[in-house]
């Protein structure tokens, strides 16, 4: 099942809204006005961040959708919740377009920038940018479920940590010609916006898998172990017998995961949050 798929992205969307900092939103409502919010939803896919989020905050809203998919922004506009925390009127748009060419200038009249896994799928070059342009704009971004490089299955087995390395050394490829940051996004990404003078906030937003997850934990493995082994294609005998071994598990109600992920709130450094 490929990571853009609708059908990912939706069996997906419990665990991600299950995992989200809820603390970092709290802090941003103390920060934003509470009218007339223009948000860019940055790789916005079928819509679950914004669906998670205009809820929680007040105020008018007007969001647009930003994807390279036209599918997933059809199924996305008419998906978000249609009024805010204090039943103000939330909008939607949408616009096809290339994230990582965003600058400061594009960004006029934004309040907030989000996007949801994202981080880890850029280069370093590309994380600078968006900073630059998030600054430059003067507004504010919250940037979640970043992968964090850190799994942890129960019961262990001998496989994990190899499978673990083989992975996040495929998060971190070149893809054509770009170097991904894959694991080291959230910290590339915090000390580009801090280096601007921006204000940096993090916040884990773990995963936490179990019996209950039965077909996302098993097309997590999947794919997890696959792109392990599309890394490192030595592994793929042992690797075979360690995927079926766990998805039995996993059908069997045997089995638990935790998989790490990071969020980041970036707020102009003229500004304080409202206790």
């Amino acid at each position: 099942m490929s990571v853009y798929s609708p059908e990912w992205l939706e069996l997906r969307e419990p665990a991600d809204a299950a995992a989200r900092a809820r603390e970092l939103p709290e802090l941003l409502r103390g920060y934003l006005p509470h009218a007339d919010l223009v948000i860019r939803d940055l790789g916005s896919g079928t819509g679950s961040l914004g669906r998670w989020l205009a809820g929680r905050l007040p105020g008018a809203q007007r969001w647009i959708l930003h994807d390279h998919d036209p599918d997933l922004l059809a199924r996305a506009r008419t998906s978000l919740p249609r009024t805010s925390l204090d039943g103000s009127p939330v909008t939607v748009v949408t616009e096809q377009r290339d994230i990582t060419g965003l600058r400061a200038a594009d960004l006029n009249g934004t309040s907030l920038v989000t996007a949801s896994a994202l981080l880890d799928l850029l280069t370093e070059e590309e994380v600078a940018a968006l900073a630059a342009a998030v600054v430059g704009a003067g507004c504010a971004a919250l940037l979640s479920l970043s992968v964090a490089g850190r799994v942890e299955l129960s019961p262990p087995d001998p496989l994990d940590s190899e499978i673990t390395a083989a992975f996040n050394a495929h998060q971190r490829r070149i893809s054509g010609v770009r170097r991904l940051l894959g694991p080291a996004a959230p910290d590339v990404a915090a000390t580009a916006f801090q280096r601007l003078g921006a204000r940096v906030y993090r916040a884990t937003s773990d995963w936490r898998l179990g019996p209950d997850d039965e077909k996302l934990l098993g097309e997590w493995l999947t794919g997890w172990v696959e792109a392990a082994t599309e890394q490192q294609p030595d592994l793929r005998p042992a690797a075979d017998v360690y995927l079926q071994r766990r998805l039995e598990m996993a059908s069997a109600g045997e089995l638990s995961a935790v998989v790490h992920h990071s969020d980041l709130l970036v707020l102009p450094a003229a500004q304080e949050v409202a206790a």
